[in-house]
């Protein structure tokens, strides 16, 4: 094989949880080769600076120590040698997340941004990984699970690994462990679905039975002639804990994490859906149509990505918030919720985006480009602050979707939207480097009025640069469906609680609320209610027994400093929309799919 970049990994100490890397460099820069770990994995906006878990780092060329010098946070430089260099460091992993890496006696994790180093300046040469089998005696059972194409390595096996470059090698997450695994095909395309985790009776064939619909309605989407995927296979890889949720998206693959009691078990019912299973079905769901929507079609400014410093694109509402309103849309395109269901959820966003407000002084644009500070660095004020480019933009999603399909008379829609991106941004990304490009943030703007046949200026700069709420009032009643908003009347603090030990913390006070007037903050731990002690289970209970304008006495810590607050109970802020179907609508309610484009 000529000249390429070369990595040998493998579970070091695992009760330490410490993966040993080796790096092998056959023809370093002459000056002195420069090396960085990535700041930031991509699909996650956040510097989280990985370099921090290499504990410790060495080189050596043709057998004799070579100096190297760290001269940044995630930077070092090797002194001048002749002969290929080695450098040799071992990776602290215990972060049990989609985005990093973990490593245990249950198994081992790892996303190539924390554990490879990149070779400035050899980034295009080939990068071949060897993934090393274990010694130690608990992991006897251990398979491999990754999207890399396999080198020399059986399929699941340990060994060698390629990709044709350092951005394709980060781009698939590798799972080790004693997992339990399945397959389907989607239009003809191998499919894993990979569990770790302790998952008693689970239902692998259901799940893959419900991820095939799900699959296959999405590559049918961007390709409806065709039915041709943008992957020769793909694989879903899901670690099942005792309590999280999450999922972050690659090119061929996702890394997902979830309650074990979400995935499906034999002997459940199948004529029913429970909202757990429900809420990871949505979660694949999201993560598959980032294999087009932000992998393939991207922001300009992610083309290519700067891994080492923040960047800023304005277009995260058109990249995440579209792609939340796919994910639940295609449950329902596929048969798997019913259309009640699917409005009661979107009823559910609409209130959660009206809960803050945030949204009335952030506006999508705005959150998009915030997102390294703000969305990804939440605290308690975040809700009074900010507002979700995830929510917000999938609800600028739907109102878009219902605006073009009003001025179409229902031949064009989103659809059509998101096929024109991609079919001019995304259809050959990776197979022709010559021609990739992102999208600019004008153009999101312009596609949509060549869609929609007229000029949305307004719809913009309202909804999408301003802060304006999405008029569903007025959008919605067309397409069969109303529009109701009726604010709870029960009283209440206007606070979100939490749990601190036995105590009941306020985890979020909301601007205006009760709460709020009578003096008490985020953070703050509510001891007692009139005298009663307050739990973390009881606030709801004693507040039912007021009326809204009550006055009612608090006692709080602060710190290690008690306080005491009078408060007038008010209705909550919470809004209280409602979408019920009408008998007679003009227009289907559902957005259909439609091929116009």
């Amino acid at each position: 094989m000529k000249h390429h970049i070369a990595y040998h990994i493998a579970p070091k100490d695992l009760a330490g949880h410490l993966f040993a890397v080796r790096l092998t460099v056959a023809q370093p820069d002459p000056a002195g080769q420069m090396l960085a770990l990535p700041a930031w994995i991509p699909g996650s906006y956040m510097i989280r600076e990985f370099a921090r878990n290499i504990v410790q780092i060495s080189a050596t060329c043709g057998g004799k120590p070579v100096a190297l010098e760290k001269i940044s946070k995630d930077c070092w430089q090797a002194a001048a040698c002749k002969g290929a260099l080695q450098v040799e460091y071992e990776v602290y992993a215990w972060d049990l997340s989609v985005r990093a890496a973990h490593l245990d006696q249950s198994h081992g994790f790892f996303n190539g941004t924390s554990v490879f180093l990149r070779v400035l300046g050899q980034e295009d040469l080939a990068h071949v990984v060897e993934i090393a089998k274990p010694e130690q005696s608990e992991c006897k059972n251990w398979r491999v699970a990754t999207s890399l194409p396999e080198q020399k390595a059986k399929r699941y096996g340990f060994g060698s690994y390629i990709a044709a470059d350092y951005d394709e090698l980060i781009d698939h997450p590798v799972e080790m462990g004693d997992f339990a695994i399945a397959s389907f095909k989607a239009h003809g395309v191998p499919h894993d679905v990979v569990v770790t985790g302790n998952v008693p009776n689970l239902d692998l064939e259901r799940l893959c039975g419900d991820l095939k619909k799900i699959c296959e309605a999405q590559i049918a989407f961007f390709e409806p002639k065709t039915r041709r995927a943008p992957m020769s296979r793909y694989v879903f890889m899901t670690m099942a804990v005792g309590d999280g949720y999450g999922g972050l998206e690659h090119r061929a693959s996702t890394a997902l994490i979830c309650k074990r009691e979400d995935l499906p078990y034999k002997g459940e019912a199948k004529d029913s859906l429970r909202e757990g299973y429900r809420t990871f079905l949505g979660l694949c769901s999201h993560e598959y149509f980032h294999t087009w929507n932000v992998k393939r079609i991207k922001p300009a400014v992610f083309v290519p990505y700067d891994l080492q410093v923040e960047n800023y694109t304005p277009l995260l509402w058109l990249f995440e918030g579209f792609t939340s309103y796919y994910d639940d849309l295609f449950l329902v395109r596929c048969g798997i919720i019913s259309e009640a269901d699917y409005f009661g959820m979107q009823a559910k966003v609409i209130n959660g985006v009206l809960r803050g407000t945030g949204r009335l002084k952030q506006s999508v644009a705005d959150s998009s480009f915030d997102a390294w500070g703000k969305y990804y660095r939440q605290d308690e004020n975040s809700p009074n602050a900010i507002v979700s480019y995830y929510t917000k933009g999938s609800l600028v999603a739907w109102a878009l979707d219902l605006t073009i399909r009003s001025k179409t008379g229902g031949e064009r829609s989103l659809d059509d939207f998101m096929r024109i991106l991609w079919q001019r941004y995304g259809q050959d990304f990776y197979e022709n480097k010559a021609s990739q490009r992102g999208v600019f943030d004008e153009e999101a703007q312009e596609i949509a009025e060549e869609v929609a046949g007229c000029k949305l200026k307004q719809f913009f700069s309202r909804y999408v640069h301003g802060t304006e709420d999405l008029p569903f009032d007025k959008l919605l009643p067309e397409f069969g469906l109303s529009y109701s908003n009726q604010p709870p009347a029960a009283a209440s603090l206007d606070v979100a609680t939490g749990r601190e030990g036995n105590d009941c913390k306020l985890a979020k006070v909301y601007e205006g609320g009760a709460a709020h007037k009578a003096g008490l903050s985020g953070n703050d731990l509510l001891i007692a209610l009139d005298g009663i002690r307050v739990t973390p289970s009881n606030l709801d209970a004693l507040l039912a027994r007021y009326r809204v304008g009550d006055k009612v006495k608090l006692h709080a810590f602060r710190r290690d400093e008690l306080l005491e607050f009078s408060a007038t109970l008010s209705a909550s802020g919470a809004a209280g929309v409602k979408l019920e179907l009408a008998k007679a609508g003009k227009k289907a309610a559902l957005p259909r799919p439609t091929e116009g484009v």
